[in-house]
């Protein structure tokens, strides 16, 4: 029996799966503390819900990296303070984030994520790691979809200028 066979959970991870997985609890943790002053400032009822369910979405995967690197005797990223919770209200409007700004954001953010998600199935040699990333990038492609779905409908996503063909014109 070799290194690489037997339980995934009984092999050594390699540095590019602590390197990658650590660097992805770092910039989740990041991500949560942004959400958390993103819903402060969002207006749109849609838009708040989608937020909550990111931030849901992002303290359940940081659950699973963390007992990960614990269990295998990495130390853990700092975790950023939790965001006091503000009335829309009470922010200047020359001061807040406007609910498009946050929903592009919101769709950047989700599109680091899946490819931070790829990058680490790729590098993975324990099948278990390479399914946990598996199940984020699902999870991050899902709510991708509800945030497109949602510019759609709010009227919030500027498209790229259309590409008319040359061809056509003959």
């Amino acid at each position: 029996m070799g290194v690489l066979s037997g339980n995934p959970k009984d092999e050594p991870m390699h540095y590019g799966e602590v390197f990658g997985t650590w660097t992805f609890l770092t910039a989740a943790k990041g991500m949560v503390a942004g959400n958390q002053t993103h819903l402060n400032h969002a207006g749109d009822e849609d838009l708040r819900k989608l937020l909550e369910e990111t931030i849901q979405t992002a303290r359940q995967q940081i659950e699973q990296v963390e007992t990960l690197l614990k269990d295998n005797g990495v130390g853990l990223p700092p975790t950023p303070a939790e965001r006091p919770k503000a009335a829309l209200e009470n922010i200047p409007p020359g001061a807040r984030f406007q609910d498009p700004e946050i929903a592009v954001a919101l769709s950047g953010e989700i599109a680091a994520g899946l490819v931070s998600c790829s990058k680490i199935i790729g590098e993975a040699t324990r099948e278990d790691i390479a399914m946990m990333f598996g199940q984020f990038h699902t999870q991050k492609a899902t709510l991708g979809a509800k945030v497109l779905r949602l510019n759609k409908e709010k009227g919030w996503l500027v498209p790229p200028p259309l590409h008319q063909s040359k061809a056509e014109d003959r």
